[in-house]
C-alpha cells in the first residue's frame, strides 16, 4: 500500500491580479474604492458613493475610482 503525503501549493499575490469589488450598500459591481485611515476599506457602485459623497470625503483616506484614478487624498 502506497501513502500519499499532501502538499499544499499556494500562489503569491501579485499587484496584477484585480479582484472585482461589489458594492457594500447593495451588492452591485463596485466603481469606487473608499479606504479609511485605519487601513480597512469600504466598496461603493456609482450610485451609492454619489449618494454618500460627501460622508466619504469627510472619513477617507483615499477614495479611488476602479480605474485606481485617486479622486480624494487627505
Amino acid at each position: 500500500m502506497s501513502q500519499m503525503t499532501q502538499t499544499l501549493t499556494t500562489t503569491p499575490p501579485t499587484e496584477d491580479l484585480v479582484v472585482p469589488f461589489h458594492c457594500d450598500r447593495c451588492g452591485a459591481l463596485a466603481k469606487v474604492r473608499v479606504v479609511l485611515p485605519n487601513g480597512s476599506d469600504l466598496a461603493f457602485c456609482g450610485h451609492h458613493a454619489r449618494e454618500y459623497e460627501d460622508k466619504l470625503r469627510d472619513i477617507a483616506a483615499d477614495i479611488i475610482e476602479t480605474d485606481g484614478e485617486a479622486r480624494l487624498s487627505h
